[in-house]
């Protein structure tokens, strides 16, 4: 018989003769630690943007979502730089607050970055937050709502900073077309920090905080010796009036909101999802007798488009995007029946309705969203041409008026257009004319489609008879009025079915209305390419 190897079990001292050890922490209490130093830090960066104005980045977050939806992710991330005394402030989250929730029990990505630390700069870290959220939203296919306040690349990182924009601005630019984006400026951002919002689809500037800019004033003024404050060069009011580089201006942080969750009810998740359908409390079969009267008998007096647009839309709403820029072209969201619709309509108030450089780019990046994510477009034709002038031909009118012209022949989605009054020249074609691919043509009896307008064809045509005859200004009205019955009539236009019908102003809801649920099946095959070349 062997001896056994079992080593023998010492028996349990009695507990008065325990020796005092002191417990191990367990690992619940290091995580209840770190959060409360997280909570901490949150509350503190509040208190710090609250003397400003401002919500703290956290805050925004949860201001923004649902209530009770957000789902963090890495509070816990950490940067790594030693260099320039770094290694002495090592904050939980580095700058940015990121993670998914909702709006309206639809799921979004957000990320906030926080102002307090080390001015939102962004490092590597920072970046590296930002880019696993923006590819995690490309994959499960929902918006990318971003709050930003931000200095720029985090000087003390180097080139890690130059880097992590870099990944950023690749993942804009990966996920345009795939899924809305949306930016919102709620501080100082400048350098790095505006091109990512820049290539977004809208942005969104709070009036007196938010601020975009390249480089700041200070820099200016050494280099050109212009005085310019912050607010002059990169405010809300500059963004959204001059440089078009804004869509929406909002008077405080609640106003902001309020926007961006009423601009997401109109937009679809991704560009697979069709947009949101709301069941409409305003009768399909209403019609507007308020229209028969719109248009004036003159046609060079002028009428408010927002006007007809109240009388079709459900219950009269519209959502205008970029309302402060290029006022003759608007543009924005608005129901059809319940189903959400692009418009862009001519502004005969503002230059006559007449395109120019500003309104075309801005009609060519709307139609090109629209396109991307299966917005139907609704398109009202009040223009009598592109504008003229000196200036707006050195600036290349031509090339920025063919922007818009590419972006409607380019578009595969249901187009559906109303001709209210003038359509002459050009501007007839590119805005949404059957030769450019539209699905359904109406005109209103009070429309005017011709090469250019009979005042101005009859200066050309008939100059040499107007110079020989005996009572020019009597020659000249009968001409205008046989002009007019020849050519400028939508009947002319209907008879070679460029026009589908000459409708009662009336009855433009419903008609476009039965239009849209033909066209909402509307499948198109388009050639094989990587993609096409709009004249940039």
């Amino acid at each position: 018989m062997t001896a056994s190897t079992t080593r023998p079990r010492a028996e349990a001292a009695p507990a008065d003769d325990a020796p005092d050890v002191p417990s191990r922490p367990s690992k619940a209490a290091h995580m209840a630690d770190f959060k409360a130093e997280i909570a901490t830090q949150h509350d503190k960066a509040a208190a710090k943007q609250a003397k400003r104005g401002k919500r703290g980045a956290r805050e925004r977050v949860l201001a923004l979502l649902d209530p009770d939806s957000f789902v963090e992710l890495d509070p816990f991330v950490r940067h790594r730089a030693t260099q320039f005394g770094m290694g002495r402030s090592r904050p939980f989250g580095d700058g940015v607050v990121t993670g998914f929730g909702t709006i309206d029990r639809r799921k979004v990505a957000i990320f906030s970055q926080d102002f307090t630390v080390f001015g939102g700069s962004l490092g590597e870290a920072y970046a590296e937050k930002m880019v696993k959220l923006m590819d995690l939203a490309e994959r499960y296919g929902c918006p990318i709502i971003g709050i930003n306040d931000s200095a720029g690349a985090r000087i003390q990182e180097g080139v890690e900073g130059l880097a992590g924009y870099g990944d950023v601005f690749f993942r804009n630019v990966r996920a345009s077309g795939v899924v809305p984006q949306i930016s919102v400026i709620a501080g100082p951002c400048a350098g790095g920090a505006v091109y990512s919002p820049a290539m977004t689809d809208f942005i969104f500037m709070v009036e007196e905080i938010g601020q975009m800019f390249i480089t700041g004033p200070d820099v200016i003024k050494t280099v050109t010796g212009e005085d310019v404050t912050h607010e002059a060069l990169g405010g809300a009011a500059t963004h959204t009036r001059t440089s078009g580089v804004a869509h929406f201006a909002a008077a405080d942080e609640d106003d902001l909101i309020d926007q961006v969750r009423y601009l997401l009810s109109f937009l679809p998740s991704n560009n697979l999802d069709d947009p949101p359908y709301f069941p409409p409390t305003d009768d399909a079969t209403r019609e507007a007798p308020e229209l028969d009267m719109m248009v004036p008998e003159e046609s060079t007096k002028p009428y408010d488009m927002h006007d007809v647009l109240a009388a079709v839309l459900d219950d009269g709403d519209f959502f205008e995007v970029q309302p402060d820029h290029a006022g003759n072209l608007t543009v924005g969201f608005g129901r059809l029946d319940g189903h959400s619709v692009g418009i862009v309509a001519n502004q005969p108030r503002v230059l006559a309705g007449t395109l120019d450089i500003a309104a075309s780019n801005k009609g060519a990046r709307f139609v090109r969203f629209c396109d991307a994510f299966n917005i139907p477009l609704l398109t009202f034709v009040d223009v009598p041409g592109f504008l003229p002038g000196i200036e707006q031909e050195y600036d290349g009118i031509i090339r920025h008026g063919s922007k818009l012209l590419y972006a409607y022949c380019e578009a595969t989605v249901p187009k559906l257009t109303v001709i209210t009054r003038k359509a002459y020249g050009g501007a007839y074609v590119v805005m949404c004319s059957k030769h450019t691919g539209a699905d359904f043509n109406v005109a209103w009896p009070t429309a005017e489609i011709a090469v250019m307008g009979p005042e101005a064809a009859v200066g050309l045509i008939f100059r040499r008879d107007l110079a020989a005859s005996d009572d020019p200004d009597t020659r000249r009205r009968t001409l205008v009025t046989e002009y007019q019955d020849l050519f400028a009539s939508p009947y002319q236009a209907a008879s070679r079915g460029y026009i589908d019908d000459v409708i009662e102003p009336r009855r433009t809801r419903p008609w476009l209305i039965r239009a849209l649920a033909l066209a909402r099946s509307k499948r198109t095959a388009t050639p094989s390419r990587k993609h096409g070349n709009i004249p940039l």
